[in-house]
């Protein structure tokens, strides 16, 4: 009887927290805003603000195009925030700009490929980050070696500018790599 009671109590925990944390059971809306909030984190790691992240985000999950407007009410941010985000999202390739006739104004839309997105958020951050530090690397790598510490830098500088170039030729291989191959390859290696 015990026993019953409490394996009960647990299976009513167990539903309690599965109706909250189960996306199933989840309402659209909470869903919503919870993706909204993750791919916002996630953004920041990609180099880019917070707000273009929520706004590529939901344009992204929208199932039509959504104007400025519709965006700022959204998200709750201003039209300036909204313009400017727009924008460098266009910039990177991840979003586009529509206009109907006999409408006004103007329509955006996400990239809904993931396979597209994430090959421009590499390029846009191999083109921001990585490019920039081979220049520098190919810059400071004439040191004269007339000295212990300047050997040391040498050899730092060709061992940083050896694994960046392994790590830019990657890259360059992934960017022009088919997406049924490169899911073909990720699926093998994951087995």
């Amino acid at each position: 009887m015990l026993l019953g009671i409490y394996t009960e109590y647990f299976y009513l925990k167990i539903l309690a927290v599965n109706s909250k944390t189960n996306p199933e059971m989840m309402e659209w809306q909470e869903a919503k805003q919870k993706f909204l909030h993750a791919w916002g984190t996630l953004g920041t790691e990609w180099g880019i603000n917070r707000t273009m992240a929520q706004i590529h985000a939901l344009l992204l999950i929208s199932s039509s195009d959504l104007t400025a407007e519709e965006i700022m009410t959204e998200l709750n941010i201003s039209r300036g925030n909204a313009n400017m985000n727009l924008r460098a999202l266009m910039d990177w390739g991840l979003a586009h700009k529509k206009l109907r006739a006999g409408d006004r104004k103007e329509y955006f839309a996400g990239e809904k490929d993931i396979w597209k997105v994430v090959k421009q958020i590499i390029l846009n951050r191999k083109k921001r980050e990585l490019e920039p530090m081979l220049k520098l690397l190919d810059e400071i790598s004439n040191v004269k070696e007339d000295c212990a510490d300047s050997e040391s830098l040498v050899k730092s500088i060709s061992d940083i500018k050896s694994m960046s170039s392994k790590a830019d030729a990657t890259l360059e291989m992934l960017l022009k790599a088919d997406s049924n191959w490169f899911f073909s390859k990720f699926l093998n290696i994951m087995k």
